[in-house]
């Protein structure tokens, strides 16, 4: 993973923690919320607060998230927001993160000037176990408060201030005066800076979890579906269609029926032609990296070569996707693909709309060789399947990374997925 990380193509935008009071705030908070603490001087941290380089330490990955579904987390600076989250295991914490520090971001700036805030995503549910429980995830509470307390003791100011502004002969009690100086020394001045928060609920009823085999959940459809990478660990209960992953006429009739796919020549032509030929190319250096047959050569010509070099071992989804090309460049009928055919998915792009990002998660997963969709999208397949690939595949993916993707995000994203796209909801989730 060398080249990855070098490339900051992995652990990419961490918060550096190296200054003793820092590490000092993060061990208060470390063991307030989990009875441990760290040794080391120097680490990095995910919007979470989470360490890998404390996660190698421990022995644990999980030391923030141990059950894998309701994620605590420690915020040192406002800064972690543009940092990316570490081993997620819901498609949706990594932004409910971002959007609870933003809303919150004046009170969050003056609390992590004093103090580590520490707190937990706590969700509708305390485990996943059961088709029930992933339908009843639809609300994550943001909670915490500073190792001091300072929120708690901004509340108790706000009230015992109340009392002094409405009580009669109020300004006589020397033990309510006494009290409020008291807490005003330990939160300053809440009335130009108030320690309030604010937006800490947040509705998910549709999103990628990592439980239960993996699952893409749909819940705020009229009938709920929940699309299973492992069904067998699905119990059908029947309070939603369970669809396995590998049934994809199935999961096209879905995805059709409720408008979250458009084909990728809705884009203008060129534009699709140009996105087509990327994914054939994607095909064509897997393929023959798979056969031994691919040695690092990157240009047009020698890619151009790879189809005689396979010969029959030439991908079936190549072959449909060239006669796709051939109707796009040249006319003629547009060539009939089967829902069940390799190719089909390839050429789909998410509709636009609120599940944008997770149906192209999906659709990550169902084209395993769109390496560059698969890295934006959903992470942690990528780096699993990374691990097994050729010297040569892991110097050409992480080298076309790094100069087309990594250098204009937004660009590539917008030119790939259709113009207003958010930010990929897993684009940072799992770096």
């Amino acid at each position: 993973m060398i080249r990855l990380i070098e490339r900051g193509l992995m652990f990419g935008n961490l918060v550096r923690v190296e200054s003793p009071v820092q590490v000092a705030r993060y061990n208060r908070a470390l063991k307030q919320l989990t009875g441990l603490q760290t040794a080391l001087t120097d680490f990095h941290i995910d919007i979470s607060g989470y360490s890998p380089e404390i996660g190698d330490e421990l022995n644990d990955r999980r030391y923030l998230n141990h059950n894998g579904c309701n994620r605590q987390f420690i915020l040192l600076t406002v800064e972690q927001k543009s940092a990316p989250l570490l081993n997620a295991h819901f498609s949706t914490n990594r932004e409910i993160l971002k959007r609870f520090i933003e809303a919150n971001e004046a009170a969050l700036a003056s609390l992590t000037a004093r103090d580590a805030f520490a707190g937990e995503m706590e969700n509708s549910v305390f485990s996943i176990d059961t088709t029930e429980h992933l339908l009843n995830h639809r609300q994550v509470v943001v909670c915490g408060d500073t190792t001091s307390n300072h929120i708690a003791a901004a509340d108790q100011l706000k009230g015992k201030i109340a009392r002094f502004e409405t009580e009669r002969d109020a300004w006589r009690d020397d033990v309510l005066i006494a009290e409020i100086v008291e807490l005003a020394r330990q939160t300053g001045d809440i009335t130009r800076h108030p320690l309030s928060l604010k937006e800490c609920e947040f509705e998910t009823p549709d999103y990628w979890t990592s439980h239960l085999g993996g699952a893409y959940v749909f819940a705020s459809l009229a009938e709920p579906v929940i699309i299973a990478c492992d069904p067998a660990r699905l119990n059908c209960d029947r309070s939603a269609e369970v669809i396995p992953l590998e049934h994809r006429n199935r999961l096209a009739s879905f995805l059709e029926q409720n408008g979250l796919v458009e084909n990728l020549f809705a884009a203008p032509r060129e534009k699709a032609i140009r996105i087509l030929r990327q994914k054939m190319d994607f095909i064509l250096i897997g393929m023959a990296a798979e056969t031994g047959q691919f040695t690092g050569g990157v240009s047009r010509r020698e890619i151009n070569a790879l189809p005689r070099i396979l010969g029959d071992a030439l991908p079936c989804s190549y072959r449909a996707l060239q006669d796709v090309m051939h109707w796009a460049e040249h006319g003629g009928s547009w060539p009939f693909i089967e829902s069940t055919h390799p190719a089909y998915f390839y050429m789909l792009r998410a509709a636009p709309g609120p599940n944008r990002d997770l149906v192209n998660m999906l659709l990550s997963e169902l084209c395993p060789r769109d390496v560059q969709k698969m890295y934006i999208f959903h992470k942690e397949m990528f780096y699993g399947a990374y691990r097994g690939w050729t010297d040569a595949k892991k110097e050409f993916v992480s080298d076309f990374l790094a100069r087309s993707y990594a250098m204009n995000k937004s660009g590539v994203r917008e030119e790939l997925f259709g113009p207003g796209n958010q930010e990929a909801i897993s684009s940072e989730a799992a770096q």
